[in-house]
């Protein structure tokens, strides 16, 4: 009969106050350090830690079974031209199980080594999700050493060395370096993703970090889209004589993204074009806008997020990823409030009283979550053929 064996440490979590969580490794080893916040979104692992909006974090899955269903190419939300990959590391629950689904062509663990995520499993993210909720979103370092030797000085270091989300413009590591057309439609359940066929309109999509089912969702209403990157010069923008323009998602503080965004977008405003801003680009078309945004105390992470739009009075269940957020009382006379959270009122919309344009803060793509807010994207088309018909 043999004894009682502890299990080996090969993982660790290091909090910014010094806490210190043991766990099993997973994914790629080294280290990496970011901003610790939680998901609580059911799905879609894979299309979360691929989504550039997580770029500098390291996530906490709150459902504890994650890998289970394992990975495919086709649940990557990172587009082929990004300058760089999303989440920095992720915490689990459960160690990882085989893959049990149809579509999986591969286990989570394998593929997180690819991407060079490294993860760290055994933990009670119970216990951690606990803790953000009640002190705010901290920043960490996680490791990952199969042989359970780690050099926590270098750790400590490193972890002291990062300064944080706040002041930083992470849409420029992640944003596309070259202007390419995106030609894939959403995808069709047994059939994979559907082609765009003679398309009646062109978008230019602004590339702060968009996710690929954004893209798909316009290219679904019968759209060209031309994604260019987030320093694109607004001149360039229009002489690619678009019919609409789009504000991505993306990763950072807005207000840093924003010393060469905003001038940019106030240049669109300027054109007269249809403009339909997501998350980082809600935010940042705020800012152009006159508003202000501001760092939020553990953020909007998940899929299950009820939104109420004011201009039709309709809650929606919606997706979201985001630390910052608008603030309302900010947004000058003729921007109107549109949308609201309905966890905490964070404003999560608006529109320009007169004019073609409006944002969301959430993600109307979903890819994970619910199909709610698809709308929206039809009624960008509707502003974009308004204009047109007129014109």
């Amino acid at each position: 009969m043999t004894g009682w064996q502890e299990e080996k440490t090969t993982a660790l979590l290091i909090l910014e106050n010094g806490t210190r969580i043991e766990g099993r490794g997973l994914g790629a080893t080294g280290h990496a350090v970011g901003e610790v916040c939680f998901n609580t979104a059911m799905t879609g692992y894979q299309e979360i830690l691929t989504d550039l909006s997580y770029a500098g974090q390291i996530i906490t899955f709150t459902f504890p079974h994650i890998g289970n269903v394992g990975v495919n190419d086709q649940d990557v939300e990172t587009p082929e031209h990004a300058s760089d990959t999303g989440a920095k590391g992720c915490v689990l629950k459960a160690d990882v199980t085989n893959p049990s689904n149809y579509r999986s062509t591969g286990h989570l663990d394998a593929w997180l080594k690819k991407k060079n995520i490294i993860g760290i499993a055994g933990v009670d993210t119970r216990a951690l999700t606990s803790y953000i909720r009640e002190k705010g979103l901290t920043n960490g370092v996680i490791a990952h050493a199969p042989d359970g030797v780690f050099d926590e000085a270098a750790l400590a270091q490193a972890l002291a060395g990062f300064k944080g989300l706040e002041h930083a413009d992470l849409a420029a590591d992640v944003s596309t370096a070259k202007t390419y057309e995106w030609k894939q439609g959403r995808w069709v359940w047994n059939q994979g993703f559907a082609s765009v066929d003679n398309p009646k309109n062109h978008i230019v999509a602004i590339d702060y970090g968009a996710k690929a089912n954004i893209l798909r969702c316009l290219a679904h209403e019968s759209v060209t889209v031309t994604v260019v990157s987030a320093s694109t010069p607004a001149k360039d923008i229009l002489a690619l004589n678009p019919d609409g323009i789009f504000l991505s998602n993306g990763p950072g503080d807005p207000a840093a993204t924003g010393k060469y965004a905003v001038g940019i977008i106030k240049d669109l405003i300027a054109s007269e074009k249809p403009i339909f801003g997501i998350c980082l680009g809600h935010q940042l078309l705020a800012l152009a806008l006159g508003g202000k945004t501001v760092k939020m105390h553990q953020g909007h992470h998940g899929a299950n997020h009820p939104v109420k739009d004011l201009t039709t009075g309709k809650v929606e269940i919606t997706s979201m990823n985001h630390g910052f957020a608008v603030d309302a009382d900010s947004l000058p006379l003729g921007i109107a409030q549109t949308h609201i959270s309905l966890f905490d009122q964070s404003n999560c919309g608006l529109s320009v009283d007169g004019k073609p344009i409006f944002s969301v803060q959430y993600h109307p793509e979903a890819s994970p979550g619910p199909h709610d807010s698809h709308y929206l994207f039809k009624r960008f088309m509707n502003n974009v053929s308004s204009v047109k018909t007129v014109a």
